[in-house]
């Protein structure tokens, strides 16, 4: 585990340039910011060597009591730095951030307010935020909407999560089109994927969501235009803060290769340092999750259900196995704590503190701690919440390590609020957090670690209800809600079938207790590498992986990496993921629901000699998606392996230094 040391800002030149327009580079000159007022509306530019990308963007806020940002002049010069962000994670996809920036500040005045715009140009993207200083006569300020456009040039390819409105878990088919043919006022979601001729590619999201609301996209006038999501009970009110305080940030990733975007470490380089005083009890690993699969054990001499002996069951396996958490669920559609509600619903008498008879936390904790396993807990957010500070002083007596918190469903700034508190209350109780029915990351894994990892997409707890997560569907998720971090998605079904009505293999069906998944057993392995994920589950039943091909992999698969390198991939087709974890590397292939053979290049390997085991779709993967072969080569950073994917087929590379 490698902690945090230090963030550095290393400022080389700092100066104010009293000028109307603005002009900000990247480190390398490839990515230009230009910002300029033209008739009292602030606009900016953005172009990547040499191709404008936004043009004319306006930036405008909307208040209550004043009139728009876009009624405004430049204050005074504009002030200039450069530096380096220098750190460490805790928990992410590398472990060392060496980040060279350029940062301008402009300072505008409107009628009422004056507002800086803090621009941060870096070589694989930039970002710029509002912030609201102090200043006399005002000590708060409520913003109405804030309206940022990003005018994209030409008619790109957009890929984006398409929303009928604000109040949901953000999980859905990602759809994609042309930008023109994107309805006007139709909410997408972020991030979303533009794709411009010449093989540039940008992604629009944000950064360092605190005590603000989060950010949506719509079409107005043809032009992508930000739009932020209300606070409960009204329409009107977005944001209300106290002075000072400042926007998220509005992050655009770009390069001429898809894989930079996913490399990038730009939403963490955003965020304040880690804010926690001590981070060694931050332990990552892999958990069970036996809601997916039903629950189920084998014969037993006791009643299966929501007691100390289920839970050994799974306690057991994760000790012989290496999984270092189990998480406690329900049985038989109850929680396992007290609750009077239906359908997982809070009622009146909920109480997490007090489990359901014939459980005892402290006792199951015990257990599990003396043959080296962390419990975990599902629980409504709801639930939760209105006994914070109680409930988990109380796990904390229990001994658990942590939780996922469910059914959020929001992210206007009063549900920000209570994620940040909940984050910074748990880490207080040494309390490990996966957030569920969630909205995207925004690089705050740096500042609260004890992050482990969030929802936000259409995952493989669907497999239970309906067949959309297709092998297709992983694909486009990478290109998309991984560009934002962690990606919680129910990993670990280990009876593989085909899609429906393909012919020549068993189809895939719906089916509640232990289900299906579409595409390869390859596949599945490939996607613990493929997706970041610091909490990366085995959803399946102990008896679904014992001797089982493949389950090796599972069993010593890392969640956070030291280095992330994309070796190989094209939207809509495959991708191709290596992640180092000391001196072993892991690639991970998976495809859409094509076959296709991919030439894999290891130039990316440092010098010396490795040993690869690669496991591949068998040949007779098209009558047996379980099925998979296994070899070892000997191989080096001059040589190219080409691997063969089924239709919903992947391939994992663990490479071993020599």
């Amino acid at each position: 585990m490698k902690f945090f040391t230090t963030c550095c800002l290393m400022i080389l030149c700092s100066n104010i340039v009293a000028q109307k327009n603005v002009r900000l580079t990247s480190p390398d000159g490839n990515i230009v910011f230009s910002f300029l007022i033209q008739k009292g509306q602030p606009q900016y530019s953005v172009s990547y060597n040499r191709q404008v990308l936004l043009q004319n963007s306006t930036i405008n806020l909307v208040f209550d009591d004043a009139s728009p940002l876009q009624h405004c002049r430049l204050k005074t010069g504009t002030h200039y730095s450069e530096g380096v962000e220098n750190y460490s994670l805790i928990v992410g996809k590398t472990s060392l951030v060496n980040q060279p920036y350029k940062e301008a500040t402009i300072y505008l005045q409107g009628e009422k307010y004056d507002v800086n715009v803090e621009v941060k140009a870096f070589n694989d993207g930039i970002a710029f935020r509002y912030v609201f200083p102090e200043q006399p006569g005002h000590r708060s300020v409520t913003l109405l909407e804030e309206s940022s456009q990003f005018n994209v040039t030409g008619d790109p390819i957009i890929k984006a999560l398409l929303l009928p409105n604000f109040l949901t878990s953000h999980e859905g088919l990602y759809s994609t089109a042309a930008l023109s043919s994107i309805r006007e006022d139709t909410l997408m979601d972020m991030p979303a994927l533009l794709q411009f001729p010449g093989n540039v590619y940008m992604a629009i999201t944000e950064a360092a969501l605190l005590d603000y609301a989060g950010m949506y996209l719509v079409k107005r006038n043809g032009i992508l235009t930000s739009q932020l999501s209300p606070l409960p009970g009204q329409t009107e009110i977005k944001v209300k803060a106290s002075l000072p305080h400042s926007s998220a940030w509005r992050v655009m990733l770009i390069g001429s290769r898809i894989g930079a975007l996913i490399e990038s470490n730009i939403l963490t380089s955003l965020c304040p340092p880690v804010n926690l005083k001590e981070t060694a009890w931050i332990k990552t690993g892999t958990t069970t999750f036996p809601w997916w699969n039903g629950t189920i054990v084998p014969d037993t001499n006791f009643t299966p259900g929501n007691n100390f002996e289920t839970n050994k069951y799974y306690i057991d396996f994760c000790a012989a196995n290496n999984v270092l958490y189990h998480t406690v669920v329900e049985s038989g559609g109850h929680e396992w704590y007290t609750n009077d509600g239906d359908g997982y619903q809070p009622g009146a008498h909920t109480d997490v503190t007090k489990p359901v008879n014939g459980l005892d936390m402290k006792q199951l904790c015990e257990y599990a701690h003396s043959v080296g396993v962390g419990v975990r807990v599902w629980v409504h957010w709801k639930a939760l919440y209105p006994q914070l500070d109680t409930a988990f002083a109380v796990f904390e007596k229990w001994g658990l390590s942590g939780m996922m918190v469910d059914f959020m469903d929001r992210d206007d700034q009063q549900m920000v609020n209570i994620q940040t508190e909940i984050l910074e209350k748990a880490a207080a109780h040494h309390l490990h957090i996966q957030f569920h029915g969630a909205y995207k990351p925004t690089g705050l894994s740096r500042t609260y670690p004890n992050e482990f990892t969030r929802e936000g997409t259409l995952n493989y707890e669907c497999d239970k209800w309906n067949d959309l997560v297709t092998p297709g569907a992983d694909l486009n998720i990478v290109f998309t809600r991984m560009l934002a971090g962690s990606t919680d998605y129910h990993l670990g079904g280990f009876r593989a079938f085909g899609m429906p009505n393909t012919p020549g293999r068993g189809a895939f069906k719906v089916q509640y207790t232990r289900p299906l998944v579409m595409g390869t057993r390859c596949h599945m392995l490939a996607m613990y590498v493929v997706l970041e994920n610091y909490q990366g589950m085995l959803c399946d039943y102990p008896y679904a992986y014992i001797n089982q091909p493949g389950f090796e992999v599972l069993q010593h698969i890392p969640t956070t990496w030291d280095e992330t390198k994309v070796a190989d991939a094209k939207i809509d087709q495959y991708v191709s993921i290596a992640r180092r974890k000391g001196n072993d590397w892991f690639i991970g292939t998976i495809s859409n629901d094509e076959e296709r053979s991919v030439n894999l290049n290891l130039a990316f390997l440092p010098a010396g000699e490795y040993s690869a085991s690669i496991y591949s779709d068998a040949a007779d993967v098209q009558l047996n998606p379980d099925h998979l072969i296994k070899e070892t080569i000997a191989v080096n950073n001059s040589k190219t392996i080409s691997i063969k994917l089924s239709n919903g087929g992947g391939n994992v590379i663990i490479l071993h230094k020599n």
